[in-house]
């Protein structure tokens, strides 16, 4: 049994046709059917139903596929590790951010950090907290950017910014500070449930005694920001926005933004890696970065500042 042969299957195990895996292994389609068969030989488990298109996997065989994914999983740590020794930051690096944060946060230091290690690729996507610690168990992923504390024993957390709430009110000009009882929660516009910001502007309502009372004939729940602002503006409503995107306003509707009066709510933004991550180097790298990018960009909380649960 060799590493080559267990990503055959794992190739196969992903693409369920012989032809599309040798494909993807740069191999004939005969090498990769012998060296899977000598290996199904050597375990003395059949792992694929060839008779079935496309290609079956067997229970016992999906048994098998699983634990090939912990160890070419390892093997990758370990490559990792090899190569932080030697001082290389190289490879490969998933990177997940929640929809809230990534927009406003991404242009400010992936740029940047991606020009700064050439021999690194970088992939990015957006998730919600709950499909970012998902893929971080099942190692699909490395490094989350999100609203911290996640509440997962599991997890390491490493703090990056504290991000203030604003209030955003398009049919008025606001005042340049107001106070959190005088915000209006008539037409009031959130984001849809499984987004940790709804729960945050849950709480802050709940803090201030503040129902929610939308007068509108009708419940939108926006699926990101951008989504939010544009429902908020047409509808001249209002709603709560986490700084970096307030800054992203235009000028006239940064006229249509309040700071909030003490205790000023925000969120603690922070990078989450599984407790056995190991690429330790190129995490603070990253850390020190983005600590670096928002750095003036915004407020110092004050001593009655409010933090509020992404839970």
């Amino acid at each position: 049994m060799n590493i080559q042969q267990m990503q055959y299957v794992l190739a196969l195990a992903d693409q369920r046709h012989f032809e599309a895996a040798a494909e993807r292994c740069f191999v004939t389609q005969s090498t990769l059917s012998t060296m899977i068969l000598k290996l199904e030989e050597e375990l003395g488990i059949t792992i694929f139903d060839r008779k079935k298109k496309p290609v079956g996997i067997s229970a016992e065989g999906q048994i098998v596929v699983n634990q090939l994914q912990r160890i070419i999983k390892e093997i990758d740590s370990l490559n990792a590790i090899a190569a932080e020794l030697k001082g290389e930051i190289s490879g490969v690096l998933k990177i997940a951010v929640i929809p809230t944060v990534a927009p406003f946060l991404l242009p400010l230091f992936l740029p940047q950090f991606a020009r700064q290690f050439p021999q690194l690729h970088i992939e990015v996507r957006e998730q919600t907290t709950d499909e970012i610690l998902r893929a971080i168990k099942s190692r699909d992923l490395d490094i989350g950017i999100v609203s911290l504390p996640v509440h997962d024993e599991t997890m390491v957390e490493y703090p990056l910014y504290d991000e203030p709430f604003v209030y955003f009110d398009a049919g008025r000009k606001n005042a340049k500070v107001m106070d959190l009882q005088k915000m209006k929660m008539d037409n009031l516009c959130l984001l849809e449930e499984g987004h940790c910001m709804r729960t945050q502007i849950l709480e802050l309502c709940d803090m201030v005694k503040h129902a929610i009372n939308n007068k509108m004939n009708f419940n939108y729940k926006a699926g990101s920001i951008d989504g939010l602002l544009r429902f908020v503006r047409a509808n001249k409503g209002t709603t709560l926005l986490p700084w970096l995107a307030a800054m992203d306003l235009n000028n006239k509707e940064q006229s249509q933004v309040s700071r909030l009066a003490s205790p000023v709510p925000f969120r603690s933004i922070g990078l989450i890696v599984h407790g056995h991550f190991v690429r330790h180097s190129i995490r603070e790298l990253l850390q020190k970065q983005i600590v670096k990018a928002v750095q003036g960009r915004i407020p110092r909380m004050g001593d009655r500042a409010h933090m509020l649960s992404p839970k």
